[in-house]
């Protein structure tokens, strides 16, 4: 099969810049040397454009997680023309396209099962979309936004003005342009731009896969301290549209930080958050399948199969009737009316069954664990 066109706009620049960055920087770095406030600034820039890719291209216009008011989408456009990464329209397409076709090699954009190369960097570097670019009809919605056709309409003048005139501003402000230019503008880019497609090629080579089995998208908590906490990438492959990719509050995530922050004082609303009892099944259903993979692998008795299996029934009955009061207490708290003692046997209910959620949970990883080793 003949390949396709090499792009060579993109080959040069990405070579260049990368290039550049590993020369310039530390050369400049060494005859003249950087202050605080260019590090301080690099630092700034670098959170500016990965956050406006990671709360503003990915999780706001590409899945909807949530709505935001019109002046943090234009922040977001400005940051995404600095990240320099497409417009919003485009790789919010692209993206929809990556979801709804992952790992096929011919269908996702940057299917990982191509290679870390090919889902990294190589998708870019020739023609593969051919026709396919620039179709948009799976991005109807955002056609109809004006922030993001703004920023698509005039997106190389924004790209110019962030790269170029952010950069020279900020060294006027702190009287070293060429050395703001090279840190804030030069390195800035290259690592940001990296660590965006560290999303797509290490998230679905380097991590665990607790949610599902069925892409390759992984979670690492490490790479989620370079990506702003898009590194919880299984997790949100199977549940794109939760505003949130690092659930719980150790997960290192500062894109959820941030819409948390934003709906806090009234700039964001409508949060979407997946309910713990689909959370809960799809981990348990997970590590249902893989135990059985591994047990009918090794030909274990059935008897045992079906006590793995009536353990999972007994977890996700108890999941559910703990979230069905888990609800009623929900609306208890927004209901004036009801008695303090209604409200504390609620309460009392909803511990009770807590507790026995969990304590079947643990019995149930237990003895995934003992068959498991078992039969190792």
């Amino acid at each position: 099969m003949k390949k396709p066109p090499v792009l060579w706009l993109n080959v040069l620049f990405f070579s260049l810049s990368f290039v550049a960055a590993i020369t310039l920087v530390p050369w400049y770095g060494i005859t003249h040397g950087y202050s605080a406030s260019h590090w301080w600034a690099f630092v700034a820039c670098m959170f500016f454009a990965g956050l406006s890719i990671t709360a503003g291209y990915h999780r706001l216009w590409a899945h909807k997680a949530y709505e935001v008011h019109p002046i943090i989408e234009v922040i977001f456009a400005l940051g995404g023309a600095f990240a320099l990464q497409n417009s919003a329209l485009h790789w919010s397409s692209d993206h929809r396209v990556h979801h709804g076709q992952v790992d096929d090699p011919d269908k996702d954009p940057y299917a990982a099962t191509r290679g870390f190369w090919y889902s990294h960097i190589g998708w870019m570097l020739r023609d593969y979309q051919g026709e396919a670019y620039g179709n948009y009809n799976n991005a109807r919605d955002l056609q109809r936004n004006k922030v993001v056709m703004w920023q698509h309409k005039h997106y190389m003048k924004l790209v110019i003005l962030m790269n170029i005139g952010l950069p020279l501003l900020l060294g006027v402000l702190f009287g070293d342009i060429i050395g703001m230019l090279l840190l804030a503008g030069l390195l800035r880019l290259v690592l940001s731009q990296h660590f965006t497609f560290f999303i797509n090629s290490l998230a679905h080579i380097w991590g665990s896969r607790p949610y599902t089995q069925k892409n390759t998208a992984r979670d690492n908590g490490l790479l989620a301290l370079f990506t702003y906490g898009e590194g919880y990438h299984n997790f949100h492959h199977i549940f794109a549209s939760d505003y949130r990719n690092g659930i719980r509050w150790w997960h290192y995530d500062p894109t959820k930080w941030m819409i948390r922050t934003f709906a806090y004082v009234g700039l964001a609303k409508k949060l979407k958050r997946t309910p713990i009892e689909r959370i809960e099944q799809a981990k348990a259903q997970t590590l249902l399948t893989k135990t059985k993979v591994e047990l009918a692998a090794k030909e274990v008795a059935h008897d045992k199969l079906a006590l793995l299996q009536n353990e999972y029934e007994v977890l996700l009955k108890k999941l559910q009737h703990f979230c069905q009061v888990q609800k009623q207490v929900l609306e208890a708290k927004k209901n004036s009316m009801l008695q303090q003692c209604e409200k504390s046997a609620l309460m009392k209910q909803y511990h009770e069954l807590e507790d026995a959620w969990q304590t079947q949970k643990q019995a149930w990883l237990a003895l995934n664990a003992r068959l498991l080793k078992a039969h190792s």
